[in-house]
C-alpha cells in the first residue's frame, strides 16, 4: 500500500507504481480529488473509489461523472471501506465467456473489450461492468436496485444515483446519439434495459 498527501504526488506515485485499486480524498491540497480522477481516467481504467466528507448529490454527480467506481461518504468505519474496496475488486475479476452484438456494438465478453464500428472503447471497469449487465438480459428492464446489487455489490438505494451517473457516461461513448439513446434506453419508473437498435 501506497499513500499520497496532495493530488500532484498521487499522480506522481501512480506513474512510478501500479495498484489495484486508488481509494482517493476529494478535499486534496492543490489540485483536488475530482480532477484528479480525471487525470488517471484519461489515461487508466484502474478502480477508483472516492472518499470524501461532502454528501451533496451535486458532489456525489460530480464525483462519478469524473470517472470514480463508488463513492464513500465519510465518516466510515474500516470494515464497510473495506467490504467496498473488495466489491470493487471482485467486480473487476468477474469472468465472462461469450461475445454479443447490439448494431455496430460488439460485446466480447472473454476478453472484456468493447468495440463500436470496430473501433475499441476506452470504458471503465463499472462501465464495463454496467453494459455487461444489460447485455445478459437484452430487452429486459432492470430496476436501479438491481443495477446496484450486481454492478456494484450494494443496494440501498439512495446510491441509486451511482447508476444514472454511469449510465449517462457508458451513453456517451456507445451511443450515436447520446441525447437520443437507441441503446440503453430509459424505463421511466423503474431503471435501464439494452435494446438493439431497430
Amino acid at each position: 500500500m501506497a499513500t499520497a498527501a496532495s493530488g500532484e504526488d498521487g499522480l506522481k506515485l501512480l506513474r512510478e507504481q501500479r495498484p489495484d485499486l486508488i481509494v482517493l480524498d476529494v478535499m486534496l491540497p492543490g489540485i483536488d480529488g475530482f480532477e484528479v480522477c480525471r487525470r488517471i481516467r484519461r489515461t487508466d481504467q484502474l478502480p477508483i473509489i472516492l472518499l470524501t466528507a461532502r454528501n451533496d448529490d451535486i458532489d456525489v454527480v460530480v464525483g462519478l461523472e469524473s470517472g470514480a467506481d463508488d463513492y464513500v461518504v465519510k465518516p466510515v468505519q474500516g470494515r464497510v471501506l473495506d467490504a467496498r474496496i473488495r466489491a470493487v475488486l471482485r467486480r473487476g475479476e468477474r469472468e465472462a465467456n461469450d461475445s454479443a452484438t447490439f448494431g455496430s456494438l460488439v460485446i466480447d465478453r472473454a476478453a472484456m473489450t468493447v468495440t463500436k464500428n470496430g473501433e475499441d472503447l476506452q470504458l471503465t471497469p463499472t462501465e464495463l461492468r454496467l453494459l455487461l449487465e444489460l447485455s445478459r438480459r437484452p430487452g429486459q428492464a432492470l430496476s436501479r436496485q438491481q443495477l446496484l446489487r450486481l454492478v456494484w455489490e450494494h443496494d440501498y438505494l439512495g446510491d441509486s444515483r451511482l447508476v444514472d451517473a454511469c449510465v449517462q457516461r457508458l451513453r456517451a461513448k456507445v451511443e450515436d446519439v447520446p441525447s437520443s439513446p437507441t441503446l440503453i434506453r430509459t424505463v421511466r419508473g423503474v431503471g435501464y434495459r439494452l435494446d438493439a437498435p431497430q
